[in-house]
C-alpha cells in the first residue's frame, strides 16, 4: 500500500483530478506517514525538491481527518519574497480541500491584519518577527489567535539556523506552543546540509515527539554543467554575458548590493534587457522586475542572494555567478534554480572578476565534485537574543514574573542550561540599567527601555538584526529603493548620481529630517552605497585554495583564460605555499601567508597584536605586517605565544555593540564570552602559531 493511501480521500481525489499528479516522488511517500503520526521531522532535498509539497499534503490530511478548526498552520520563511511566491501555490492547495490561507509580514496592509485576526485563516504565513509582532501587539489577541496552532513547518530551515535568526524563531515558535498549551509538531525544510541530525535536534528541542529526517532517496547524480571563466572585472563580465546564451533567460547572482547596480547599469548600457533585484529595491521595484522576468525569454535578472532561497522566477535557461559564493551550500542552492524542465542540466558559469575569486572558484569546484557540504552550525551562547527575548516577554505579558521565564523560552537548546546564575546576571543587568523595572515580584519595562527602543510602538525591540541608518529614494509618489547617506558623496562635482534598479537617479533634494532623497531619472551612470563586512571564509576553503596553488592539475571546468591565470597565480604565488606557513615581503609591506580564514587569522592578531608596536591586519589568506618588522622579533613573540592556551584579551565592547544588536544590554562578562566564541577560533589559531615559518620574496 503506498503512503499516498494513507492520506484524506478528498486530498486525494485532488491531488490527481484537480492537479493532475500522477504519483509523488519517493522521498515525498517517505514524509507522509512520518508528518501523519505528528512526528516532528527534518526534510531534506535540493531547490525545486518538493519539500513543500512533501509537508503541506500530509498536514492538510490531518487538517481534515482530525477537523483542524482555526489556525492551525504556520508556515515560516526568511524572506517576504519567499512567503509572497508560495502564498499563490499553497492558498490554491487550500482552496481545494475547503481551507484558507493567508500572509502576514512587513508589506502586508493593516486592513489584512485586522482581518486576519477577525477572521482566522487556517494556514498563516509569516516571518518570525512578524510573529513577535502578533505576540506584543495590542492590535491583535495572541492567546485567541494561536490557541489552536498545531504544527509549524519552517521554510528553508539551514538559513535561520546560520545566524541569530534562528534563535529567535525558535524563542517565539516556544511562547506560542505555550500560548497554544500543546507540543507543536515541527518539520523543518532545508536544502541539503552535511549536518542534518543536529539541525533536526536544535529544531526540535523540548519537544516530546518523535523526530526524524527524510532524504531523496540515493541515485545516479544528475548532470551539471559547470564551467569557471576568468574576466578580470564587472565591466568584462558585462560583455561577457552580452555575448553568451543570446535568447536564453539568465539568473546572475553577484555577491552585494553595489555590484548588482554596477553589473546592471553596465548591461544597460550593452542594450540588454536586464533587471535588477535586491533587499533595498522598494517591494513594488522587486515584484516588478521579478514578474517581468518570469514572462521574458532573453533577459538577464542581476540578484544578490535574495533569490537565492527559492522564490520562483519561472524555468531558467543559467544561472551566472559573478566571482564564489562563500560555500558549496550556497553554490549548489543556487545552480539548483536550473534544470527544472524535462530533457535541461543543472548548469552554472562562474566568471571570475579578480585573482583570488578565480581561486575560491576553482576551490569550491574541487570541494563540490568530491561531495562536500558543509555544516550549518547555530551560533554560540546567544545572549543578546535572551535579552531581547525577556523585554519581549515583559511587553506581552502584563505582570510579567521574573522566574516564569524557563516556562515560556527555557526549552530552546541555547537557554536551557541558563539557570546556572547566566539568566540571572541578564536580567540584574537589564534592572540596574532601568531596563526594566521590578514591583512586587512583577516585572514591568524600565524609563530606559522605553527611550532606547519605544519609538515605534517598540519596532526595533522586535528583531534581531541591526538595520543601517537607510535614505527612503523617491521619484514623485514611487518609492524606488533605499540607500545609505554615503551614497549622497558620490559624486563630488554636482548632484549626486544613484544607481537603484539597474538605471541611474539623480537627486534634486534631501530630506534629513524625514530621511528622503528625492530623485529624478538621470542618463548618467550612478553609484550606491551600503554598508556591509567583508566574508569570512572557513579554515577548509582557504586550504583548498592552498591546495589549487600546490597543485599542478587543472579541471575540465576551467576555461582556458582562467586555466592560464591560474598557471601564472601558481608561478607568482608559489614562495607562499610551502609546508607550514610563510613571511613574504610585498612591496612595503610583510605577508604572512596562513590560509587558516579570516576568523582564526584574526584570532591570530589578537594574540601578537599586544606584543608588536605596529598595526597589523588579518585577512582570510594571510596576516599583513608592517615591512620595519623584525623578523627575528616577530618570531620569538611567536615562540612565546605557542604554549599559551588561554584566549586573547580581546577589547570587544564597542565592536561588539555595532555588531550586535542588544550586546550593549549584557554585562561585559557574558559579552565577552559570547563575542569570543563567535569571532575567535583558538585550537586553529594555536595551530597556525606552532607551524614552522619560512621567509620568501614574492
Amino acid at each position: 500500500m503506498a503512503a499516498f493511501d494513507f492520506l484524506h480521500p478528498g486530498l486525494q481525489h485532488h491531488v490527481v483530478n484537480s492537479l493532475g499528479w500522477h504519483e509523488l516522488r519517493p522521498f515525498q511517500e517517505e514524509v507522509i506517514p512520518v508528518v501523519l503520526r505528528g512526528d516532528n521531522a527534518v526534510v531534506i532535498a535540493p531547490t525545486a525538491g518538493g519539500k513543500t509539497e512533501a509537508a503541506m499534503l500530509p498536514i492538510l490530511s490531518r487538517m481534515l481527518s482530525e477537523d483542524w478548526r482555526g489556525l492551525s498552520v504556520l508556515y515560516l520563511c526568511p524572506i517576504r519574497a519567499l512567503l509572497n511566491n508560495l502564498h499563490v501555490r499553497l492558498e490554491r492547495y487550500a482552496t481545494l480541500v475547503g481551507r484558507t490561507c493567508s500572509v502576514w509580514h512587513g508589506d502586508t496592509s493593516p486592513t489584512e491584519k485586522a482581518r486576519i485576526n477577525r477572521e482566522q485563516p487556517d494556514i498563516l504565513l509569516t516571518t518570525p518577527e512578524s510573529l513577535e509582532v502578533m505576540l506584543v501587539s495590542t492590535k491583535t489577541d495572541p492567546v485567541a489567535l494561536f490557541a489552536q496552532i498545531r504544527a509549524v513547518i519552517v521554510d528553508e530551515l539551514h538559513a535561520f539556523a546560520g545566524d541569530d535568526r534562528g534563535w529567535h524563531m525558535l524563542s517565539v515558535l516556544q511562547r506560542v506552543s505555550r500560548l497554544a498549551g500543546r507540543d507543536i509538531q515541527r518539520i523543518g525544510l532545508s536544502a541539503t546540509v552535511g549536518n542534518p541530525e543536529q539541525l533536526l535536534r536544535w529544531l526540535t528541542a523540548g519537544s516530546t515527539q518523535q523526530g526524524c529526517v527524510v532524504c531523496p532517496p540515493a541515485g545516479p547524480v544528475r548532470a551539471a554543467e559547470v564551467q569557471l571563466d576568468f574576466v578580470g572585472s564587472i565591466k568584462n563580465a558585462a560583455v561577457v554575458l552580452s555575448r553568451l546564451h543570446r535568447g536564453e533567460k539568465r539568473l546572475v547572482f553577484v555577491d552585494s548590493r553595489a555590484r548588482a547596480e554596477e553589473l546592471g547599469v553596465e548591461l544597460k548600457q550593452l542594450e540588454m534587457k536586464v533587471f535588477v533585484t535586491h533587499s533595498s529595491l522598494s517591494k513594488d521595484q522587486r515584484r516588478r522586475a521579478e514578474r517581468a522576468f518570469a514572462s521574458e525569454t532573453d533577459c538577464v535578472i542581476v540578484a544578490t542572494s535574495v533569490l537565492e532561497l527559492g522564490v520562483d522566477v519561472g524555468d531558467l535557461d543559467r544561472v551566472i555567478q559573478i566571482d564564489a559564493p562563500s560555500t558549496v551550500a550556497s553554490f549548489l542552492q543556487r545552480m539548483g534554480r536550473t534544470g527544472r524542465r524535462d530533457n535541461t542540466h543543472r548548469n552554472c558559469l562562474i566568471l571570475a572578476t579578480h585573482d583570488f575569486a578565480l581561486l575560491q572558484s576553482a576551490a569550491l569546484l574541487g570541494m563540490w565534485s568530491q561531495g562536500f557540504v558543509e555544516q550549518v552550525i547555530p551560533p554560540p551562547i546567544p545572549y543578546h537574543v535572551f535579552v531581547q527575548q525577556i523585554l519581549a516577554l515583559v511587553l506581552q505579558e502584563s505582570g510579567f514574573v521574573r522566574s516564569d521565564w524557563p516556562a515560556w523560552i527555557g526549552k530552546v537548546q541555547a537557554f536551557a542550561e541558563m539557570n546556572d546564575g547566566r539568566a540571572d546576571a541578564i536580567i540584574d543587568f537589564a534592572l540596574d540599567l532601568n531596563l526594566l523595572g521590578e514591583d512586587g515580584g512583577r516585572m514591568h519595562l524600565g524609563t530606559e527601555a522605553e527611550r532606547r527602543l519605544g519609538h515605534r510602538h517598540f519596532s526595533e525591540l522586535l528583531s534581531v538584526l541591526t538595520s543601517q541608518p537607510l535614505f527612503q529614494v523617491r521619484f514623485g509618489t514611487l518609492e524606488v529603493g533605499f540607500v545609505h547617506p554615503l551614497s549622497f558623496a558620490a559624486k563630488k562635482d554636482g548632484p549626486a548620481i544613484l544607481a537603484l534598479g539597474g538605471r541611474g537617479w539623480r537627486v534634486t533634494h534631501l530630506d534629513w529630517d524625514r530621511k528622503i532623497a528625492h530623485v529624478e531619472p538621470a542618463q548618467e551612470s550612478g553609484r550606491s552605497r551600503w554598508l556591509g563586512s567583508s566574508v569570512p571564509l572557513s579554515a577548509k576553503l582557504c586550504a583548498a585554495v592552498r591546495e589549487v596553488l600546490l597543485s599542478t592539475d587543472e579541471s575540465p571546468a576551467w576555461s582556458r583564460r582562467a586555466a592560464s591565470q591560474i598557471a601564472q597565480l601558481r608561478q607568482d604565488l608559489s614562495p607562499c605555499c610551502g609546508d607550514g606557513s610563510v613571511i613574504a615581503r610585498r612591496g612595503q609591506s610583510l605577508e604572512w601567508w596562513t590560509f587558516g580564514g579570516l576568523i582564526a587569522n584574526q584570532t591570530v592578531v589578537q594574540y601578537l597584536q599586544p606584543h608588536i608596536d605596529s598595526p597589523l591586519r588579518a585577512d582570510n589568506f594571510w596576516i599583513r605586517l608592517q615591512a620595519d618588522i623584525s623578523i627575528e622579533r616577530l618570531n620569538q613573540t611567536i615562540l612565546d605565544l605557542r604554549d599559551f592556551s588561554s584566549p586573547p584579551d580581546w577589547d570587544l565592547k564597542e565592536p561588539a555593540a555595532d555588531i550586535l544588536k542588544f550586546a550593549d544590554l549584557l554585562p561585559d562578562h557574558l559579552l565577552k564570552d559570547m563575542i569570543l566564541a563567535r569571532i575567535a577560533d583558538v585550537p586553529r589559531a594555536q595551530e597556525i602559531l606552532r607551524l614552522p615559518i619560512r621567509i620568501a620574496e614574492l
